[in-house]
């Protein structure tokens, strides 16, 4: 069955077109100083877009400037083992994207000799980029002319437009990237896309939106009939579902016993302590909670003694304590590390 396209609304079209210059002129003034927009090596574009998905942008500062440091373009990061990526992404969450961008280094260095690809198709064919990273990415380092839709750039349009229909999912957002592909110029299209999502972090924010200062002000059919507060329409937020759970500390003197989560884990690939559902045995050392993925869990450390130590492998090791920072270690586990003294 054909399902209709739902397009935004016809009111939207006329005034649009004309956004591109008040707003890159507003961005020359205004625009945000960040590390990796000083230059548009398309190796910093792909990082910092990929570190700024789900993230705010002063928590990435750092860590971009780190990644950079230890892998200045995408041979390093191809020929870097995976777990020193994950060291170095430790604390920025969503480790997904992490082994992703180690993928996509590889498959640049194997199937393009080094060179990143300079259409948003065949960006998209790469682990991890998806339609906006790709546009972001052509745009911003190759000037090709493709529109992008994120957080802030989606609330923009949306509130230029009037359109006042829920965003969810793909579907919902493909009226946004209409418009999205309606405004974007031929001329300096990654200026405009950054300028696009600075006036949406700075000035059209999601709440009390500084209309007043919005160089958009004119063209904004949320602000033209008093909407501007109500849009974009905010869907109902899935509850948390809430989990009880027990880290076991098996100690052997200054060791401690730490696992590697399995494929299809939360946290694939990093280390922890093992866990169990239900409560067992063993002096508590504290309660760790921590939110992941509509999950509330409560963890309950506990440690327990042995005098014999199993053997060790890929995926099992026993490690001392003060060299527990050396590893890439998951959120709550290294909480949990931060419980246990040596000796």
């Amino acid at each position: 069955m054909k399902v209709a396209r739902i397009r935004p609304p016809r009111s939207a079209a006329a005034g649009m077109p004309h956004v591109s210059g008040p707003l890159v002129r507003w961005f020359a003034r205004v625009g945000r100083d960040l590390p990796w927009r000083r230059s548009r090596d398309p190796y910093r574009v792909w990082l910092s877009e990929i570190m700024l998905q789900q993230t705010q942008v002063e928590r990435v500062k750092d860590y971009f400037t780190r990644f950079v440091a230890a892998f200045p373009d995408v041979h390093a990061l191809a020929a870097a083992r995976e777990d020193r990526v994950l060291k170095l992404w430790e604390g920025l969450g969503y480790y997904r994207r992490a082994r992703q961008l180690h993928a996509a280094a590889k498959r640049i260095v194997a199937d393009h000799d080094g060179a990143f690809p300079r259409t948003a198709a065949e960006l998209r064919a790469l682990p991890g980029i998806g339609r906006y990273t790709a546009g972001a990415i052509a745009s911003i380092a190759f000037d090709a002319p493709e529109p992008i839709v994120e957080a802030n750039s989606r609330r923009v349009l949306a509130r230029l437009a009037g359109y006042a229909r829920p965003l969810d999912g793909p579907r919902g957002d493909e009226p946004i990237w209409e418009i999205a592909a309606r405004v974007v110029p031929r001329r300096s299209p990654g200026r405009f896309n950054q300028a696009l999502m600075d006036l949406g972090a700075l000035v059209c924010t999601p709440t009390r939106p500084l209309c007043t200062a919005c160089p958009l002000a004119a063209h904004c059919v949320a602000r033209r009939t008093g909407r501007a507060g109500s849009i974009p329409v905010k869907s109902a937020r899935r509850a948390l579902e809430r989990l009880r759970e027990t880290a076991i500390v098996m100690r052997h003197g200054d060791r401690v016993l730490v696992e590697r989560r399995k494929p299809g884990e939360w946290w694939q690939g990093l280390w922890d302590f093992p866990r169990e559902g239900a409560a067992v045995q063993g002096r508590k050392l504290g309660i760790v909670r921590y939110t992941v993925t509509h999950h509330a869990v409560e963890c309950v450390a506990r440690q327990r003694t042995t005098s014999r130590r199993s053997r060790s492998s890929a995926e099992r090791r026993w490690v001392a304590i003060p060299d527990l920072a050396k590893l890439a270690m998951t959120a709550p586990g290294r909480r949990i590390a931060a419980l246990l003294k040596p000796g």
